[in-house]
């Protein structure tokens, strides 16, 4: 879905699992693939992660890495939140013809092109987007503390809460409860889990959930379908009316198709392209810009 490239652009979309960096030479596309890229949970493995990233794909597409660092870039990353994070990656990475911004930007333009429609993002974190009218809106992304609502590490904590509650005696116990049961043998592990566990971490425990709910469990039901409700709530906010499309993103995004309603389950829509896609097609759009001086 990426416009016909008039240069060689350098394209970037790091997530809180991981990183993919592409170099674009008219129909070629080389990419590889590196960790995690949030530059909020941690700034610093993240740009090393990008510097070894790029010295890799400079080796792989037999480039020298100056030959990368001088081309017409966008760079989008979760945990870009604002001027000071951009201004902490200028000055730490080579790069010297980008734009930074958070991957929501690509992400939306990957699963919608230049068309109208919302995006629920939920992978190892969550966020929402709104492409309307020749305008966008995005919300969330805040990070695992302060949001990160349906997201796999929301899912994954939700689940270890239910086991908790079922301990307290207030909730009855289920399939996907016992199977948690056996991982971690007292609640007091369990705490101390939660209490230094990742986001990815906590997101590896997602498809546990989403496959118990398949089955109908009641304590894994409960989970998708508050977070359901919270996407529901969340893109009507944002401008969703019947007929406009959506698009469920990320790992655990599309897994939540079942349980929306059927109004809203009429409008899910298949995405475009990738988040990766869309930082092409942004990257292109910057070296279109440098091409014609308005930059």
């Amino acid at each position: 879905m990426t416009d016909s490239p008039d240069t060689q652009v350098l394209a970037i979309d790091g997530g809180g699992t991981r990183c993919r960096i592409a170099l674009i030479r008219g129909n070629d596309r080389r990419v590889i693939e590196v960790g995690s890229a949030n530059v909020t949970t941690d700034f610093d493995s993240a740009v090393r992660c990008l510097h070894e990233g790029i010295e890799t794909l400079a080796k792989h597409s037999d480039t020298r890495p100056q030959t990368l660092h001088a081309l017409p870039a966008f760079v989008g990353l979760a945990g870009v939140t604002g001027q000071t994070i951009v201004d902490r990656l200028t000055a730490a990475l080579p790069l010297r013809n980008v734009h930074y911004a958070d991957d929501r930007l690509a992400a939306l333009r990957g699963a919608l092109g230049r068309g109208d429609g919302l995006v629920a993002h939920c992978g190892t974190g969550s966020f929402f987007a709104a492409q309307l009218a020749g305008t966008h809106r995005l919300a969330g992304g805040w990070g695992s503390v302060l949001g990160d609502e349906a997201s796999a590490q929301w899912v994954g904590r939700a689940a270890l809460s239910q086991l908790l509650h079922q301990v307290d005696g207030f909730i009855p116990s289920s399939a996907m409860i016992e199977e948690f049961r056996t991982q971690f043998s007292t609640a007091t592990e369990v705490v101390e889990f939660a209490r230094t566990a990742t986001p990815a971490a906590l997101g590896a425990l997602a498809p546990q959930v989403t496959a118990h709910a398949q089955t109908g469990d009641p304590a894994a039901l409960k989970i998708m379908q508050r977070a359901t409700e919270h996407i529901t709530l969340t893109l009507t906010q944002m401008g969703w009316t019947t007929g406009t499309p959506i698009c469920l993103t990320g790992g655990i995004g599309p897994h939540y198709a079942p349980y929306f309603t059927d109004l809203l389950k009429g409008d899910l829509t298949k995405p475009q392209g990738e988040p990766l896609d869309g930082a092409i097609a942004l990257a292109q759009e910057r070296g279109k810009e440098i091409a014609h001086g308005h930059c």
